[in-house]
């Protein structure tokens, strides 16, 4: 417990005064961030903010992370490791995201294939290791499973290992996406992503405390090195409010893609390695819902465009569009509301989605054992 609390702690701290000095380092660089000319235009004004702020977080993470176990003098885990690797291949993607915009000083950076390509090698390396029996603990238990989960494994779903890999494939870069499209205003995804890995930490503590190592009974946890797992979500936490100081509005510096990639590259393989991939929709539902607003739009656009019969039944013209803008937060920008307002209602359906997710995952426990 000593090392979620140091790894927490110090990596608020390194990210506190971190991102001081980036914002300086950046800003001497040129690192600005361009701003999409057909965005909504209050956001012209954040034309030159510094950029690639992910990039804090990662290190004061994996800087907090390995100061923990040095100073409590404990070894790494092999699923707190593949969590970093997570965290860290895919903020190296969205780094080359970010750079290519910098250096062209234009909105686009990575083209969508290459991106996704970064994803999926970062997301199959992943799960082969995951998976692999040379990471068997002494109780045969590896960092991921080959059965589909909510709250644990449902055993009789075992899947073989092509499925296995593709189900990853999905979570990874469908989350990792997810977040970087909720990363739009000032402190919207870093603040939405601490209560998220906030929960994560309490979801495994709670898994150490019950877990089948320590007494084998129907609604243990058979989650391998859960307790080394919330050492690292409590360092993403710590490293994110450290940098929701600097990156609040008016951000001082912005996540970019390396943070957001990242961060939803960690909440990927948190939901795999705790054995709550569907879980994952609860606790992240307002990413789901993000991404969602993404999907209807396009699909809608497009439909309206080629289809006469769908314009015929809902009664809508070609290239119709069912919000004013997406993500959904640019839907409620270009309603006239404040982006403060947005980001802080936005924090508040993430925390009634956290505690909701938390919720069933603890009545399933009671459901059980009661």
């Amino acid at each position: 417990m000593r090392a979620i609390l140091f790894g927490g702690g110090l990596s608020l701290l390194i990210s506190l005064l971190g991102t001081r000095y980036a914002i300086r380092f950046f800003t001497r660089q040129g690192f600005g961030q361009p701003i999409r000319d057909d965005g909504p235009t209050t956001h012209h004004i954040k034309r030159g903010t510094p950029t690639m702020g992910g990039i804090v977080i990662i290190l004061a993470t994996v800087i907090g992370y390995f100061a923990a176990k040095v100073i409590t003098g404990t070894a790494p885990t092999a699923s707190a490791l593949l969590l970093l690797f997570l965290l860290v291949g895919l903020g190296a993607v969205g780094f080359m995201d970010d750079f290519l915009k910098v250096s062209r000083q234009h909105s686009t950076g990575l083209r969508g294939r290459a991106k996704v390509v970064g994803q999926t090698v970062v997301g199959l390396v992943f799960g082969v290791l995951a998976l692999s029996p040379a990471l068997e603990d002494e109780r045969g238990w590896r960092p991921a499973s080959d059965h589909i989960s909510f709250i644990r494994d449902y055993e009789r779903f075992a899947l073989p290992t092509v499925v296995v890999m593709l189900l990853f494939w999905v979570i990874v870069t469908g989350t990792s996406n997810a977040v970087n499209l909720a990363d739009g205003l000032d402190g919207l995804a870093t603040g939405a992503s601490i209560l998220v890995f906030a929960a994560y930490t309490l979801v495994n503590i709670w898994q150490n405390s019950q877990s089948c190592a320590l007494e084998a009974g129907p609604k243990c946890y058979e989650v391998r090195d859960p307790l080394d797992l919330a050492v690292v979500a409590a360092a993403i936490t710590g490293a994110c409010f450290g940098f929701l100081w600097w990156n609040a509005s008016p951000a001082q510096i912005i996540l970019g893609d390396t943070g957001s990639l990242s961060l939803g590259g960690a909440m990927a393989g948190f939901a795999i390695m705790t054995r709550t991939e569907l879980l994952l929709l609860v606790i992240g539902g307002l990413f789901v819902v993000i991404t969602l607003s993404v999907m209807i739009q396009v699909s809608v656009f497009k439909i309206s465009r080629a289809s006469g019969l769908f314009r015929s039944i809902f009664k809508v013209q070609p290239g119709y569009r069912v919000f004013r803008m997406t993500p959904l937060h640019h839907h409620f920008e270009m309603l006239g509301w404040e982006q403060v307002t947005i980001v802080i209602r936005f924090w508040i359906v993430t925390g009634l989605a956290v505690a909701t997710g938390l919720g069933i995952f603890y009545a399933e426990w009671v459901a059980g054992i009661g």
